[in-house]
Order: structure tokens, then sequence, then C-alpha cells
């Protein structure tokens, strides 16, 4: 079975380029554009690994984390974290969450293909 990513983000060209990079290294990726219903995109097909941003319309990626790890289907899939806001106390409630990897915009979009290869194949 291959590899599938969720990308849970609200910016258009993140993700047309996330999209791009990774379906090219051989992931099949998915997206989600909205907090609110994020949880249901999940459950509905469990991803291999999600990269969820913190910023997004109806619920932060935050709550969606806190949700992911109290949840027995989700808790041990890996989430990586993108965000605008590069503050320490966002990187320290991410680790305290449990993100796997916490990553701040910009970035570029081969450290992020990187970094998920680099995991998944840890």
């Amino acid at each position: 079975m291959g590899k599938r990513v969720l990308l849970i983000e609200d910016e258009p060209n993140i993700i047309e380029a996330l999209s791009f990079i990774l379906s090219r290294d051989g992931w099949t990726v998915h997206t989600h554009e909205d907090g609110t219903t994020a949880m249901r995109k999940v459950l509905a097909m469990p991803p291999d690994m999600i990269i969820l941003d913190v910023m997004l319309p109806g619920r932060s990626g935050f709550d969606i984390l806190r949700d992911l790890r109290a949840t027995d289907v989700t808790k041990n899939i890996p989430v990586m974290m993108l965000t605008a806001r590069g503050q320490e106390k966002d990187r320290e409630l991410a680790q305290r969450l449990g993100a796997n990897h916490f990553m701040t915009k910009p970035f570029s979009n081969t450290e992020v293909r990187d970094y998920v290869r680099n995991f998944m194949e840890a």
C-alpha cells in the first residue's frame, strides 16, 4: 500500500506546492482546508502522516492535535505542525501536545519533503 499524507492547510499556494513535491516523491497526498471538519477527514481514512497548519478556519491546529492524541485510532500518527507564528511558546505548546515536528513558515518545499522522507523511513 502506498504512503499517504494528509495535508491540513488553508493556503492554496502551500497546498499546491507541498502536494506537488510530496506526490513527486511517491506519496499519495490528500488535503483538507477546514479545522472544524478536520478530525472527520482524518478518521474517515487515517493517513500515514499528517501535516497540520496551526491557523485554520474553524479550529486551530493545536485543538486538532489535542484531539488526534486523545483518540486511539490517531494517537500514534506522526504530525508535523506548520505555522507562520514561530514563537517559542507555540513550539513548546506543539511539543507538549505531541507534535513530532514543528516547522515555521516560510520554509522550503524540499525541507518539508526531506523531513517527511527521513521521518517515515526511520
